[in-house]
């Protein structure tokens, strides 16, 4: 089986003139429920498997949350521009198709909307709207990366910071 498991980036700064959308960081509240979402996370999945996130600052210190929750070094974090400038099913693909199949499990860190069009368009029943700092987690029945297909996987949870 694999899995593809999506977070969005936590609550980050509003856009200013001073600094440029790739710069935003999270805000103290984002830090927070970020910290809380991944120990939700542990919850769920006993490791991340490979983290992949997009390298604008919100979505890194997002990945850098995570990756501390479960003691995984901060340079074993996959840093794919595509995730910010191309983010989409295609360079999805693009990205799984480069996979040793020995990985069973993916997280990406990265932005709407893409980051809800994914998961939606690889589930056969959909995916809900993706909030800041939610997690969604699609399995495929395949033992390849080749193996996942549109409309092929299985919404197995969808995680969402608590109100």
């Amino acid at each position: 089986m694999k899995k593809i498991i999506f977070v969005r980036h936590g609550r980050a700064e509003d856009p200013s003139a001073e600094l440029t959308d790739f710069e935003r960081s999270l805000t103290t509240k984002g830090k927070v429920i970020s910290r809380q979402m991944a120990r939700r996370f542990r919850e769920k999945e006993s490791e991340p498997g490979l983290i992949i996130t997009s390298p604008a600052f919100r979505a890194l210190e997002t990945a850098f949350v995570f990756a501390s929750e479960f003691g995984i070094p901060y340079d074993n974090i996959v840093i794919n521009s595509n995730l910010y400038f191309k983010a989409g099913i295609k360079n999805l693909f693009e990205i799984i198709g480069r996979l040793d199949d020995h990985t069973n499990t993916i997280t990406l860190f990265g932005h709407n909307p893409a980051f809800t069009e994914m998961p939606d368009r690889l589930s056969k029943s959909g995916c809900e709207f993706l909030t800041k700092t939610s997690a969604v987690c699609i399995s495929f029945k395949t033992d390849s990366w080749s193996g996942v297909k549109l409309d092929s996987g299985k919404e197995e949870y969808i995680l969402r910071p608590e109100k």
